[in-house]
């Protein structure tokens, strides 16, 4: 008779297994699937499913079980992955090589829940180690595909209170630089050493270069066009006729029987000029939630600026108002002149702003906060009405990212909506088409999501 597995279902095995086999409910065996059991199972227990906090190199015994992809062991393989090898994880699959180093890299962040589920008794750890976590953020740039590394990375300071290790040039040089961690850097470079703001500002300028390539002509095309079919003339050359606005302009000219509109007057799109024609006013709320709005704002309003046609004034609050027109050269240094955290007081910046407009029907005013307003709400809606019947267009964004669907205040959003102002949120890309739209004078896109 061969000797039993560890967790026999109902007593010790007499035959080998003839096919296809299925694990235990409740715990596996570590034998081949085609060949008799011939000793006892060691079971995960004594594999390396707990690995290094660091994900270092493991014990790669069982490593052939990594490299059997049949949709089974697949299967068990990332379900086991997800689970975290719990011994009441049911999968009965055990990790060698990469795979268990991968393990120990995501055991490290989500393996010391504060409440311990039953069965769990996994302590690794990023502790407060810098070496360590150096380490650790190599692994998982070694295992895991970008994306899923700036989750991780924003997970690590968010549960385990690693941010102030960012103030450190070595844990600065070894992270994922994306816009989330630009907004982290921002909120902490007052508390910044010297030998360290050198390294952030490299970090921010790589960040901002890759959004400014990605971004940027886009916007320059799409509001470029809207300049053009903005500016209208009553001779227009035949490609230059809007036919909409023609048509809508002469209606009262139909002619039933022969079902037409005789066009008396053109209106067609003017040709466009060096001279700046719009002001674009774009008011940021600098308040720790809108981390990621201030950091795509100001590349927004870098490439406004460098458009000849547009005069573009960047204005951001919190409690406070800092006009950071004069640094939109460089969007770095308007980032740094941020401020994330504090209060927020809408209607002070808003004032601010209206004492700047100089040509009310020819400005537009981005708004771009969760308005939760810290000071008077009634006024705040008065100045934007008074600014739209002077003639400014007015667009509030609920955020300006790629985070979904923001924590907002609906009443104030609602109040805004009243006064023909609709508020929404606004990813990047459609940001260029939400600001083309409103220098043309036509409807905003607003996303379903937002209404």
């Amino acid at each position: 008779m061969t000797e039993p597995t560890i967790h026999p279902p109902t007593g010790p095995t007499t035959q080998p297994p003839t096919g296809p086999t299925t694990q235990p409910p409740t715990g596996p065996t570590t034998q081949p699937p085609t060949g008799p059991v011939t000793g006892p199972a060691t079971g995960p227990a004594t594999g390396p499913t707990t690995g290094p906090a660091t994900g270092e190199a493991v014990d790669d015994r069982t490593a052939g079980q990594t490299t059997d992809h049949t949709p089974g062991k697949e299967r068990l393989r990332r379900w086991r992955l997800v689970l975290g090898g719990d011994p009441a994880d049911g999968t009965g699959h055990a990790l060698g090589g990469r795979d268990a180093a991968m393990d120990g890299a995501l055991t490290a962040l989500y393996g010391n829940e504060d409440v311990p589920r039953a069965g769990r008794d996994r302590t690794a750890g990023l502790g407060a180690s810098a070496p360590a976590v150096a380490r650790w953020l190599g692994d998982i740039r070694t295992y895991f595909p970008s994306s899923v590394v700036q989750v991780m990375q924003r997970d690590a300071i968010d549960r385990l209170g690693l941010a102030t290790l960012l103030l450190e040039p070595e844990m600065l040089e070894a992270v994922e630089a994306d816009v989330h961690l630009v907004g982290t850097l921002l909120s902490l470079h007052k508390a910044m050493p010297e030998t360290t703001k050198e390294t952030a500002r490299a970090v921010v300028r790589k960040v901002v270069e890759d959004l400014e390539k990605r971004l940027a002509p886009r916007t320059r095309a799409a509001l470029t066009g809207a300049l053009d079919r903005s500016a209208r003339t009553g001779r227009p050359r035949h490609r230059d006729i809007d036919w909409n606005r023609t048509i809508t302009a002469n209606l009262k000219h139909y002619l039933p029987e022969y079902r037409t509109v005789v066009p008396e007057r053109l209106v067609g799109y003017g040709r466009a000029s060096r001279s700046v024609r719009k002001e674009i006013v774009l008011c940021v709320d600098q308040s720790g939630s809108m981390a990621a709005s201030v950091v795509y704002a100001s590349v927004f309003g870098a490439v406004l600026a460098s458009m000849r046609s547009i005069d573009t004034r960047l204005v951001v609050f919190d409690t406070s108002v800092v006009d950071l027109t004069d640094r939109l050269d460089d969007p770095v240094d308007v980032l740094f002149g941020t401020q994330l955290g504090g209060g927020t007081d809408i209607n002070r910046a808003l004032a601010y702003c209206q004492s700047r407009i100089t040509r009310p029907a020819d400005t537009v005013v981005v708004l771009i906060s969760d308005l939760y307003e810290g000071g008077i709400r009634d006024e705040m809606l008065k100045r934007v009405a008074a600014m739209k019947a002077a003639g400014v267009r007015f667009v509030t964004l609920l955020a300006l990212s790629d985070e979904g669907a923001p924590a907002y205040d609906r009443e104030h959003a609602a109040a805004l909506a009243a006064l023909d102002a609709p508020a929404f949120a606004c990813t990047p890309d459609l940001f260029p088409e939400v600001m083309a739209a409103a220098i043309e004078g036509r409807p905003l896109p607003v996303p379903d999501a937002g209404r």
